[in-house]
């Protein structure tokens, strides 16, 4: 039997997926899998990929079947389970290898691994993969941090089975150690704050104005035919229009409003703060899912606290602005986090191509990506995203809409807390003038810390230490 070209370690949905995707494509593909039973079963589950699968239960047949230099991908849980792996699997390994880690992993453990497996020639790479069970079996989108050594292992395997916009494969080599994980951190911060706001305006209509969730999942999908084309859009426009087989209710209405994470979005709002940074929208949207999750508390103060929502008069087109505005917003806050850890780690991210990578085969793919890799390579002051002419042109239009939804929203007691977020971030940003100076009074006069004088150098202290 000739040997495996790559080895998948970690049969769950997504390796699974990702194996047999691989397979499909030619690859012979060496498979195991800490719980051994589940490999045979996987492998007769794989119809007439299975001749392109390898099955081993034991590392050390897992590793010698593969060919030389290796290559190994992990899908297992990040943390402590992918430090065991590396322990075990290290000494059976040989210079020029490479292991690649396709969880959600924080970029710092994979910048740590890598320093730690270079002194021994192995390659470790941090690759997010985005897309789902769908994508990774059919074409993910995928983020790739590690040695051009490593890529160039990777790259014909990864070009193969990623996802395609026009051609175009949803992948590319990003940069060094942590960089693919760390962008694949930030792409999904940036899909809890749309995931927010799409709640919010499902809110603001269900709650608002009475609208039923069909009529709303049907003004969704009028929105993916055009501009506000994305992913979530789309599957938000099919899930509302189904009905409860058990009652007859909209499937959305009998669903506890309580929503879970597992902690990416919390990353990257620690990563902005760490970075000198403030993604308001993304700390929106990760503060309401831990509200949702006090339902009791919620249910308790609804009785206690005053006030009602009053009824809204919010009609599609505003809506539609709105909604474009605060994606621009949100894309943009995502793009100043990676201008930043960029910077910080000597990266040398390329935007343009991060935006292209997104634009099928992961959850926060949409028509917007095209704008925003336009303006990435085109005129971009201060380099920044919402200053390129076309997204500045785009948000003189739809602020106004933003604007007035949100005051609608506020002045009828609806919480819409990543919309709110995204126009006052915009509100800030744009003004040459602001407030910080009164902050500098106050720290000056409790603690003598000093401030910088407008067109002076050096540190100066008020009058108030005279």
């Amino acid at each position: 039997m000739s040997k495996a070209q790559i080895g998948v370690y970690g049969l769950g949905t997504m390796g699974s997926a990702l194996a047999l995707n691989m397979a499909e494509k030619g690859f012979h593909v060496a498979v195991t899998n800490r719980e051994t039973d589940w490999i045979s079963d996987f492998v007769a589950e794989s119809g007439d990929l299975a001749e392109k699968l390898h099955p081993y239960e034991k590392i050390e047949e897992f590793v010698a079947g593969l060919d030389a230099p290796r290559v190994i991908l992990f899908m297992i849980p990040s943390g402590r389970p992918m430090d065991l792996m590396i322990e075990a699997i290290a000494p059976l390994l040989s210079s020029g290898d490479t292991i690649i880690d396709g969880g959600n992993a924080d970029f710092h453990q994979t910048r740590r691994r890598s320093a730690a497996l270079a002194g021994q020639d192995i390659h470790f790479v941090g690759m997010g993969v985005s897309g789902g069970e769908k994508g990774a079996r059919h074409g993910p989108s995928m983020m790739v941090g590690g040695t051009e050594h490593s890529w160039q292992q990777l790259r014909e395997v990864l070009v193969s089975i990623a996802a395609k916009f026009e051609g175009d494969p949803c992948v590319d080599h990003l940069g060094p150690d942590g960089a693919g994980h760390f962008v694949k951190t930030v792409h999904n911060g940036i899909e809890y704050a749309e995931m927010q706001v799409i709640a919010e305006i499902y809110g603001l209509l269900r709650n608002g104005a009475a609208w039923a969730p069909a009529e709303i999942g049907q003004m969704f999908e009028r929105w993916d035919q055009g501009r506000l084309k994305s992913y979530l859009v789309e599957i938000t426009g099919k899930t509302l229009q189904f009905d409860d087989p058990k009652t007859g209710h909209p499937m959305v209405d009998v669903i506890k409003d309580a929503a879970g994470q597992k902690g990416t979005g919390r990353w990257t709002v620690v990563e902005a703060v760490r970075l000198g940074q403030s993604a308001n929208m993304i700390e929106a949207a990760v503060g309401a899912r831990s509200w949702s999750s006090e339902k009791e508390t919620r249910v308790t103060a609804q009785k206690i606290l005053s006030g009602r929502r009053s009824e809204l008069n919010l009609d599609e087109v505003t809506l539609a602005d709105a909604f474009l505005a605060v994606r621009i917003l949100g894309y943009a806050q995502g793009f100043r986090l990676l201008a930043a850890a960029s910077e910080e780690y000597e990266w040398a991210l390329d935007y343009a191509r991060i935006a292209e990578i997104w634009r099928a085969g992961c959850i926060i793919r949409s028509a917007l990506l095209d704008d925003i890799s336009d303006a990435f390579r085109g005129d971009l002051p201060a380099g920044q995203l919402i200053l390129a002419p076309q997204m500045a042109t785009l948000l003189e239009k739809c602020v106004p809409a933003l604007r007035h939804v949100v005051a609608a929203a506020v002045n009828g007691g609806h919480a819409v807390p990543a919309m709110a977020a995204a126009l006052s971030w915009y509100d800030t940003i744009r003004q040459g003038y602001g407030t910080a100076n009164i902050i500098q009074v106050q720290r000056d006069f409790f603690g003598h810390h000093g401030f910088e004088r407008l067109g002076e150098e050096g540190k100066h202290h008020g009058p108030w230490w005279d």
